[in-house]
């Protein structure tokens, strides 16, 4: 599994943004959140996330739509 960049404390701040932003708490909210900060990191396609972090997919599309 990937090294998680997020602190508990640093989550529970944004998890509380995102909140407020009508972002709708799903169960793998954080790993959706990991993944995305993840791939900002690494770089690369959004096809080599690692599993760890859920379906690619869904965190590309979760990404465009909250970046909009």
């Amino acid at each position: 599994m990937p090294r998680l960049m997020l602190s508990d404390e640093l989550w529970s701040k944004l998890e509380k943004i995102l909140l407020q932003e009508a972002i709708y708490n799903k169960r793998n909210l954080r790993m959706t959140a990991e993944g995305m900060l993840y791939r900002m990191q690494v770089g690369g396609p959004w096809r080599d996330l690692p599993e760890a972090f859920g379906c690619w997919n869904f965190t590309y599309k979760r990404f465009n739509v909250w970046s909009l």
